[in-house]
């Protein structure tokens, strides 16, 4: 080497970093969807037991002796149900009451077999067919009235 020469190298960059352990802001981010997945999961169990429970309801109070007395404790669960809507539904009599159930979309209770809540709970003999076509009605009914839903 002559003396006026320096010895120098390249210039070596060092390696890029790697992926693990990422850095804080992705650990920011990934706390939030997992806080956000968390608070999603516990509403969801929280209205599926809600409605469990709504639905054990209904069965318990439904259940009684004679077929007269059912579709009475039916109408009652859906009179209590309509209440929390809207506080004069549950004085509505005859067709009005039943229009007032049927909602917006059907006519199962005004056309259909829920018109044996007008008179069901006073006839001395009920066929169980038609009870058996109130009840899934009535249910899925008073499930949505205790969901908030017209």
């Amino acid at each position: 080497m002559a003396p006026n020469e320096l010895a120098l190298r390249d210039v070596h960059l060092p390696p890029p970093p790697g992926w693990w352990p990422p850095a804080v802001g992705w650990w920011w981010v990934i706390a939030a969807i997992v806080l956000i997945l968390l608070l999603v999961g516990g509403a969801m169990w929280r209205r599926r037991a809600r409605r469990r429970r709504w639905a054990q309801l209904f069965l318990a109070d439904s259940v009684a002796d004679s077929n007269a007395a059912r579709i009475a404790a039916i109408s009652m669960l859906l009179r209590r149900a309509a209440r929390r809507l809207d506080p004069a539904a549950d004085t509505l009599q005859g067709d009005a009451w039943l229009r007032w159930l049927d909602g917006r979309k059907g006519s199962e209770f005004s056309q259909g077999p829920g018109r044996l809540l007008l008179d069901g709970g006073f006839r001395p003999h009920i066929d169980d067919a038609e009870l058996a076509a109130l009840e899934p009605l009535a249910r899925r009914r008073f499930l949505q009235l205790m969901a908030g839903r017209r």
